[in-house]
Order: C-alpha cells, then structure tokens, then sequence
C-alpha cells in the first residue's frame, strides 16, 4: 500500500511509519515535527518566525492585535505547495483534526484538495479535539487534562488550546472530517472513553512503541534511588507536575540517604530521552486513564512509570494494580505513599520494571500495532 501519514504527536507516526515500512508498505510522513520535539518527517513543514526572537514577538502582538499568525500561515503555504505530491495514497491519516497546525479555514481549504486528490482519508483522535474535549469538559466523565480548568475557570487563558475546540471555526472543521472521513481510530483509553458512541469509530489500536531502537536493563537498586521528573512548561498544568513537584520535596527531605531526585524542563525529544535512563522512577502524568509515548518507551526500557494506569485501562488488558505502572492520582498524600512504599521496598522495582517491559512489547511493538492499522483500514 501507499500510505500518507499527516501530523505527528509524541512520535506516533513515526514508529507506525517504521512498523508499516518493516511490513513491505511505501509511506510518507509530512508534519512540523511536533514542536520541541523535534521528530522526523520527509517533508517536515518549518517556521523562520519560531526560530527568531523578534519575529515571534511581532507574531505574539499580531496575534493578540489582529488574530492573524504568521506560524500559521507558514505552515500553511508551504504545505498548499507540497499538495502537488501528495495524489494517489491508499491511505491518508491525520494525526489529529488539527494536524497541520493551521486555522480551520486554512485546514479546510488544504484538506478539500487533498481529499479529491486521494482515495480514503482517516482521523486519528490523538490528543485534544472537539469530541473530546466536549467530554472532557463534563465532570461527570471522570478527571481528564481538563480538570484543573474545570476547578479553578481563572486558568482559561492558559487552557485556550484546547478550548479553542469549542468554537464555532473549529466546530466546523470537525463537521467537514466528519463527512469525509472513513474512520476514527483512538491511540488510548482517554480517547476511547470519549468516543465509543461516535458513529465512525473503528476502535482503539494502542500507541506503537518501536522496541528495536531500545534497550531493557534490569534496575540495579544497590544504591539510592534516581526518581526523574521531566517538565513540559507548555503542558505542565494538564500532566499535575505540581502534585509531583510537591512530593519529590517532601521526599527529598524525608529520604536524604536513599533517593536521588533530577528535574528537566522543555528538553527536546532526543535530550528527554537521554536525561532519564539512569532514572529508576519516572513521574509522567497525573491526570490520565492510559500511558503517552513517553510513558510507554520508559516502561519498555524497565522504569517504573507514575503515569495513567486506571481501572478501565486495566479491565481492558487485564491487568492488576501496580503491576506494570503506578496510577497517578491528583493527590500529593498519595503520590507520596506510593514513592514510599517502592523506596521502602526496592525489589518492587524490579518487579514492576520488568513486567512493564514485557507489557510494552506484548501490547505496543509498533510492527504488531502497524499491522492492526492496516487490518482496520482494510476492513473499514
């Protein structure tokens, strides 16, 4: 098959990519390389406003003066030229509704002439939209990435990406997909959760994880313990890093002589990845029902993940608590408890380490995951 892939978060197309490749398939990726992050793509959409710091301001005040962003439209153009090349696909997925990272007028206009130009067009519900966050914004549907927001609404400023999905532009950029895509696939439980009634679900198919680019090691727990905690300043409220932030101090004070405790912030992916494999803790998110990328790399590599491990994402692999991720409640008494109770009993570590590697291998190899992606296209 030929496959176009659009967009890319926390590197999941990349490792479908390479799945789908190992598989004999030609594919093609075209993204603004999530941001910091700094992912790989064959046409990788580029901003000379992002790089320059004059020009990011004169783009923050036309912003806020005009509503005009000029990220945006760089995006924009040089997609509308690459448009040309991209005819023919089997398959084209999009990361997300908002996956070039234009405005929805924009999104529309490129998106009609792709969509003649090829045969079937699929949306992945990676990260925020407007199903989701619509049922993140429902207290009743449990906590969510939302629930800062919906505790404290003096915080909307800092929520307007996401809540950018309750507007009409991007309300109606929503109804466009949903007329013309084929699917909707989920990347895990906390989309899931929001989609399941939605008429062209195709379910949920998790997170590839390639696993041959990493390495397992056994945790060593003969001397303190490293607890890592990497910081998004972008993300920071959504993920509860202040519920970390608050236990590793008291941690800190309290084990002296048996832990180590190291924080980064906005490191790009590469660096991220580096910076934590001496870690034998890792504290991801707090405020989820399911493991992100990040999550799912460190547990492969054998680190004890703090990160969404709820109920339903246990019912549905059927799993038992703490056995191959510690849940993260927005609770610091809790948080707390459970870093006591691996520092108190070390072999705990090991246990869990080994068993989330062995999960992430089972459940998220991104050539086994790669070819449910094309079982799922091919039955819709």
């Amino acid at each position: 098959m030929k496959i176009l892939l659009i967009g890319e978060y926390s590197r999941l197309h990349n490792s479908l990519k390479e799945g789908l490749i190992a598989l004999g398939h030609q594919v093609t990726l075209v993204s603004s390389g999530d941001g910091l992050k700094q992912f790989e793509s064959d046409y990788l959409l580029t901003s000379k406003v992002k790089n320059n710091s004059l020009l990011r301001l004169l783009n923050f005040g036309l912003i806020r003066l005009f509503g005009v962003n000029l990220i945006q439209n760089e995006y924009y153009h040089q997609f509308k030229k690459l448009l040309p090349r991209f005819k023919n696909f089997d398959v084209v997925q999009l990361i997300n509704e908002d996956a070039l990272g234009v405005t929805p007028k924009q999104s529309i206009k490129l998106y009609t002439q792709l969509f003649k130009q090829n045969k079937t067009i699929y949306l992945l519900a990676c990260g925020e939209d407007c199903v989701t966050i619509n049922y993140f914004l429902n207290p009743a549907n449990g906590y969510s990435v939302l629930t800062p927001y919906l505790k404290n609404k003096a915080l909307k400023n800092t929520f307007n990406y996401s809540l950018k999905y309750t507007t009409k532009a991007y309300k109606n950029l929503h109804s466009f997909l949903n007329k013309n895509i084929k699917g909707v696939i989920c990347s895990d439980m906390d989309y899931h959760r929001a989609y399941k009634n939605h008429s062209k679900y195709l379910g949920l198919i998790p997170n590839p994880v390639n696993t041959d680019v990493l390495e397992f090691k056994s945790l060593k727990t003969d001397d303190k313990i490293n607890i890592f905690h990497g910081i998004n300043s972008t993300s920071s409220l959504k993920k509860g890093a202040n519920y970390f932030s608050e236990a590793l101090e008291f941690i800190a004070n309290k084990y002296p002589e048996k832990v180590s405790i190291s924080s980064t912030t906005d490191l790009p992916y590469n660096k991220y990845i580096q910076s934590y494999d001496q870690a034998h803790i890792i504290l991801d998110q707090v405020y989820s029902y399911d493991q992100g990328y990040n999550a799912l790399e460190a547990m492969y590599k054998g680190k004890v993940v703090f990160t969404g491990a709820e109920k339903e994402w246990l019912e549905y692999y059927n799993l038992k608590e703490n056995s191959v991720a510690i849940n993260a409640l927005p609770s610091v008494d809790y948080i707390v408890e459970k870093l006591e109770w691996l520092i108190n009993n070390p072999n705990q570590l090991k246990l869990i380490g080994r068993q989330a590697s062995t999960f992430v291998k089972q459940h998220h190899d991104y050539i086994t995951i790669a070819q449910r992606y094309l079982d799922t296209w091919n039955k819709a």
